[in-house]
């Protein structure tokens, strides 16, 4: 099995992945490590240089800091303007990366233009039913402070449908991932209204706990 570089391993751990650290309590370190992790794990399985993708998963998200619309371009430009990455990297490949750090988004209608944005873009997913509806309660209460319980329940409801229901804007890649599976899991729970709100419920009070 391949391992990511010494040195480029510690330059992001000690440099890049701190910013996160600022993110919304949905997207902080642990997102990244998560979509560090399942992007290492793919590229494993298609032989695809691993340096590469474990830099854009990285980078993914540091661009959070210019707001969430427009993300996904400032990650790109962070990367790209990363001089230090060039101890590391080629030209080519520091292109292909910025690519697919610009090609994560869900919501682009435009699939990702190489394997290495599509790996980022399937990591970022992370459809697992209990995080999703954390993430979407955390995200809402940072960005939505004045919403309460009432209005953060319908505000999580149209975004469940709109993104993961049948028909949503949600694509996947690689039979290989997990997500497929979780996904028709995740679809249920939101049939299942009772029980979506029960989780809402639960998960919601715990975060205003916090």
């Amino acid at each position: 099995m391949k391992h990511i570089n010494n040195e480029l391993q510690q330059y992001i751990e000690q440099e890049i992945l701190p910013c996160y650290d600022h993110h919304d309590a949905a997207h902080r370190r642990d997102h990244a490590d998560t979509v560090i992790r399942e992007s290492i794990r793919l590229a494993h399985i298609y032989d695809l240089n691993v340096d590469m993708a474990y830099a854009i998963a990285a980078y993914h998200d540091t661009g959070l800091k210019e707001g969430r619309e427009v993300h996904h371009t400032a990650s790109k430009q962070i990367l790209l303007s990363d001089e230090n990455l060039k101890h590391w990297f080629t030209t080519e490949q520091i292109a292909i990366m910025a690519d697919a750090v610009e090609d994560h988004r869900a919501s682009s209608k435009e699939p990702p233009r190489t394997i290495y944005g599509k790996i980022v873009a399937e990591a970022d997913r992370i459809i697992i039913p209990r995080t999703i509806i954390r993430r979407t309660i955390q995200y809402t209460l940072a960005n939505y402070p004045s919403l309460g319980r009432e209005e953060g329940y319908t505000r999580m409801v149209e975004h469940l449908d709109e993104k993961y229901n049948y028909g949503g804007y949600l694509k996947l890649w690689f039979p290989e991932s997990a997500n497929s599976q979780r996904l028709e899991e995740l679809r249920q729970l939101i049939a299942n209204k009772p029980q979506l709100r029960n989780l809402y419920n639960e998960i919601y009070n715990e975060e205003v706990a916090r």
